[in-house]
Order: structure tokens, then C-alpha cells, then sequence
């Protein structure tokens, strides 16, 4: 009797059972009947964008379809630490034309600046926009060969290649413009004329890599009187970092010796934007940068040297100090906050190995002496001299070697003592304007030695003197247009207001020293030099 109970009971069971799964397969085929009537006729799923692999939301990934998904990765490594350079520069990257050395147009690589810009309206005044020189072949510093694509798996290896085997997998010359990463782009764009066109279409993403790009090696750059590391990016790409030494209120005491004076992380931003605002265009593009010390420097050099200089300070802070002439010792590490210290990161330019360089001694280098003077600061005569001096005796280069002197003027930079030019071009090219950081030290004061190359020359190119009078003008006032485009590094503000103030008043000066030149000239001709023809 009791196996025949147990045996219905199974039965029962199991029928039980089979029903319920039964009514739970009802129930959902009616809840998916009844969903399409609950969405409704919006379409909503039909507006979907379509599967494409690569977030959306992430301006940086948006960007060249052609670079390789190791590129890709990369960028998308960027340091999250640094807030605010994810915001940098507003804009999407934008692509260059397919092939380097092609001019831009007029109106070309102005996205991302909102009306009523300032910065803007200069760039679109005709003496922004006076035509260059049409480059040939022989005018660009690299030739490349549209056939073959840039890859980093060019060594059949995933890691890195240290700087003395890069030339032979560097890709300029061999690879195809659309596959360069940015700074390649950069490098093979430079020109006889220019580093960067006016309206470079790459700058807003040069200037965003460098602030945000995965640092993969940092190693102590040789040489120089204070400390500069070399940051090494993982699609091969190199920066200059310059520490933060003095806050941005500082000023360079007045007993203290132009040579032994600071090196100031701003210095290098503000010169890099100040160059670009006089239609330089001879500074390579450098962004802030707020860096992890313990695991962008400390934790990744392969710098013996470097690496046995860190401590813990007795506020347990992370510092180092490297090894220098100046200014490389505990007594004046750098220290992070715990571990993030700001700095300056400046595109390097091609390996000399690749593009060589050749280095000038200014004429008006100072004496590096305590004491003893130079003799262009005892000569009053000392330009003719210079003019009858090669390479200075012909050609435009003693012109350039005075835009140079304004340009440091303006920034009170004293620290001019060589100068570098690319030699593939000779005595006919432009004059690189490297190693700004001895700027903006001062505000409260002015060094009229400084333009000692153009009150004792009185010459200066017509295009340089327009511009200057223009940006002495309320709608192009020089302090506005600088300090907007300060704005909008990942470290500002980069220069404090009185710094801003003294840009004006020392512009003032420089035009005051050409207005004398003019009133005792017999000819006007011969202080403001025409190099622009009948175009303005």
C-alpha cells in the first residue's frame, strides 16, 4: 500500500512540475509579444548607432581611421590623473590633407574657437594670412615614400627601442603620411620656412598627446645646466619635461646672475604661445603637464643615475633631484604633492641623426662672467661688424636674428647665448627659438639690453614691425590674445596678471626703439625692411 502512495505521489509530482514549467514558457512568450507595443512607434532602436568597436564617447579614438590598433590602444592609455588635459583645446582632432606639404587655406584648422575670440579675429587679419613661399621637394626636410604603411611592430618586437637604434625603424621616408602617428606628421611637415603651418589642423592633437599620452620611459637628457628628462610615448613619440621650480608669483631676484637664474616649466608654455601670436612659428609645440612621479618617472626609468636620487621627504613626499651643473641636490629637489609635480612637455624635434642641426654663437651672447662684458655691450658700432660677418652679411638671417631679440625682450629672457637652424637648408631658412625656460622671470622691471641687436642695427622686417603695431591695438591687444590662449593648457593660468601687464608695456618699448631708428633713418626703407612686397 505504501509503494503504491509513493509511486502516485512521484506522478503527481513530476505532472506538477511539467505544468508549471509550461505556464512559465506562457508567460513569457506574452511578455515578449507585448513589448514591441510598449516601445511604441519612436524607432528608437533603429537610431542606434552601429557597432564600430571604438567608443564613441572618446574624442581621441575618433580620430585617424588608418593608425594601427596599437596606436589606438595607446592613445586610449593616457594618464587619468591629468583632469583637465582630457578638456584640452576643446576641439576633436582634425586630419591633415593625405599628403605633408600641403598648404592650408585660409579659414583651415580654426575649429574649436568660439566667437568673439580675440585669438581668432587675429589669425583671420591679412597680415596672418601673408602667402608663404610655395615648398618644393627640396624645401621639406624629409621625403617620404607613400608606400609603406608605419608600424610598431616594425622590429618584430613589442618592446621599446632605446634612442640609439630608432633611427634604423624610425619610419620617415618609408611609410605612408595617413598611418604616421602625430608627431611623425609634425616632424615630416617642417619645412624651409616654417616648423608649422598657421592653421595646423594637427596642433589641437600634438598639444593633447602631449599633456595626456601614456609615458612609457623617462631617462635624465644629458648635458644643460638643470634638470630635463625625455619622455618617451609607446608609438615611439619623445618630449622634453621641464619640472615646476618657482610658483607662478616669483620673481627672479634682482641680485641674481642671468646664468644662474631659474629654468620655469611656464616659461617654455607661454614662449611656445607668445612665438605662435608674432607669426614666429620657430617654437615646437609644448603643453603642461601635472605628472605622477612614482609612476611615471620613478617606477619606469631605466636611468641608473636618475633612479638612485629619489627619497621621501620629512613630509612624506616623493622628491628627486637628478645630477646638473645647478640646482641638483637634496637642498633643491623636487618634491611632488604627494608624488604629482607640474611641468612643461615640448615636442622634440627629428633625431640629429635623421635632420642635422647646426649650432650658431649669437652675436650678442653675453659674457657668462661675473664681472667682465661682452663686446657688443662696449661697442656702439659693434652691428656694422656683425653686417659685414657671414652668414649675417647677406640674406635675411640678421633680420631673423632680430625677431629673436624682440621675442626675448618681451619674455625678458637673457639667456640667448646659441641659436640652431636645420642643415639641409642652409643660411637660407629660419632660426629655431629652443630652450625659453630663463623666461618670464621678471615682471617688475625691464632688460633694454635685450634689443641691443635692433637699437644698434635699426632694422626690422616690415612684416614684423605691422604685426607688432597691430597687437599695440585695444581689438589685438598683445596681453588678451596670450592670455587666451594660455587658457586652455591643462595647467593654467600659466602666467600671472602682472606678467600679462608687462607684455604691453614692453611691446611700448620695442615699437619706441624703431620710432627713434625711423626719426633718425634717411631712409625708411632701410630700418623697416620689406620682405612682404606689395601684398600688404
Amino acid at each position: 500500500m505504501w509503494r503504491r502512495l509513493q509511486t502516485l505521489f512521484q506522478r503527481k509530482f513530476k505532472v506538477s512540475l511539467l505544468f508549471l514549467l509550461l505556464l512559465a514558457l506562457l508567460v513569457h512568450l506574452a511578455m515578449d509579444l507585448a513589448l514591441p507595443a510598449a516601445r511604441g512607434p519612436c524607432g528608437c532602436d533603429a537610431k542606434a548607432p552601429k557597432a564600430s568597436g571604438v567608443p564613441s564617447g572618446n574624442p581621441v579614438l575618433a580620430g585617424p581611421k588608418k593608425l594601427s590598433l596599437r596606436i589606438l590602444q595607446d592613445f586610449s592609455g593616457s594618464n587619468g590623473s591629468l583632469e583637465k588635459g582630457s578638456q584640452l583645446q576643446g576641439a576633436r582632432p582634425q586630419a591633415r590633407d593625405g599628403k605633408p606639404g600641403v598648404r592650408h587655406q585660409r579659414g583651415e584648422g580654426t575649429a574649436g574657437r568660439t566667437e568673439g575670440s580675440k585669438l581668432a579675429a587675429l589669425f583671420e587679419h591679412p597680415l596672418y594670412n601673408i602667402p608663404m613661399p610655395e615648398v618644393t621637394e627640396k624645401d621639406k626636410l624629409f621625403v617620404v615614400n607613400p608606400v609603406e604603411k608605419f608600424s610598431l611592430r616594425s622590429s618584430g618586437s613589442d618592446e621599446w627601442v632605446s634612442s640609439s637604434k630608432a633611427e634604423t625603424l624610425l619610419p620617415t621616408g618609408k611609410t605612408a603620411y595617413d598611418t604616421y602617428p602625430t608627431w611623425l606628421k609634425f616632424h615630416v611637415g617642417i619645412n624651409r620656412y616654417e616648423l608649422y603651418p598657421r592653421r595646423d589642423p594637427l596642433m589641437p592633437t600634438l598639444l593633447r598627446d602631449l599633456a595626456t599620452k601614456r609615458i612609457v620611459s623617462s631617462v635624465q637628457k644629458s648635458g644643460g645646466t638643470q634638470l630635463k628628462l625625455i619622455m618617451t610615448f609607446p608609438n615611439y613619440g619623445q618630449a622634453l619635461f621641464k619640472p615646476m621650480k618657482q610658483t607662478r608669483d616669483q620673481e627672479t631676484p634682482i641680485d641674481f646672475f642671468y646664468f644662474s637664474d631659474f629654468e620655469r616649466h611656464n616659461a617654455e608654455i607661454a614662449a611656445f604661445h607668445l612665438d605662435r601670436i608674432l607669426d614666429f612659428r620657430r617654437i615646437p609645440p609644448v603643453s603642461g603637464r601635472l605628472i605622477n612621479i612614482t609612476k611615471e618617472i620613478r617606477d619606469i626609468t631605466t636611468d641608473k643615475k636618475l633612479a638612485k636620487t629619489f627619497f621621501i621627504s620629512p613630509a612624506g613626499n616623493v622628491c628627486f633631484y637628478g645630477e646638473c651643473s645647478y640646482y641638483c641636490s637634496t637642498e633643491h629637489a623636487l618634491c611632488g604633492k604627494p608624488d604629482r609635480l607640474e611641468g612643461s612637455m615640448a615636442a622634440l624635434l627629428p633625431d640629429k641623426t635623421l635632420a642635422k642641426r647646426r649650432s650658431w654663437r649669437s652675436p650678442w651672447r653675453r659674457s657668462y662672467h661675473k664681472s667682465k662684458k661682452a663686446e657688443w655691450e662696449l661697442n656702439p658700432d659693434y652691428c656694422a661688424q656683425v653686417r659685414e660677418t657671414p652668414p649675417y652679411d647677406r640674406g635675411h638671417r640678421l633680420l631673423d636674428l632680430i625677431d629673436m631679440a624682440v621675442l626675448d625682450f618681451l619674455m625678458g629672457n637673457m639667456d640667448r647665448h646659441h641659436y640652431e637652424t636645420f642643415e639641409k637648408f642652409g643660411n637660407d631658412t629660419f632660426l629655431l627659438h629652443l630652450d625659453n625656460g630663463r623666461g618670464f622671470g621678471t615682471h617688475s622691471r625691464d632688460e633694454p639690453s635685450i634689443l641691443a641687436p635692433l637699437r644698434q642695427c635699426c632694422s626690422i622686417k616690415k612684416s614684423t614691425y605691422l604685426r607688432l603695431r597691430l597687437l599695440a591695438t585695444q581689438p589685438y591687444r598683445l596681453s588678451d590674445l596670450l592670455r587666451e590662449a594660455l587658457a586652455a593648457d591643462p595647467l593654467a593660468p600659466i602666467l600671472t596678471e602682472p606678467h600679462l601687464r608687462a607684455l604691453d608695456r614692453r611691446l611700448g618699448k620695442v615699437l619706441a626703439t624703431v620710432g627713434r631708428c625711423l626719426a633718425g633713418a634717411a631712409r625708411r626703407d632701410e630700418v623697416v625692411v620689406d620682405d612682404v612686397g606689395s601684398w600688404v
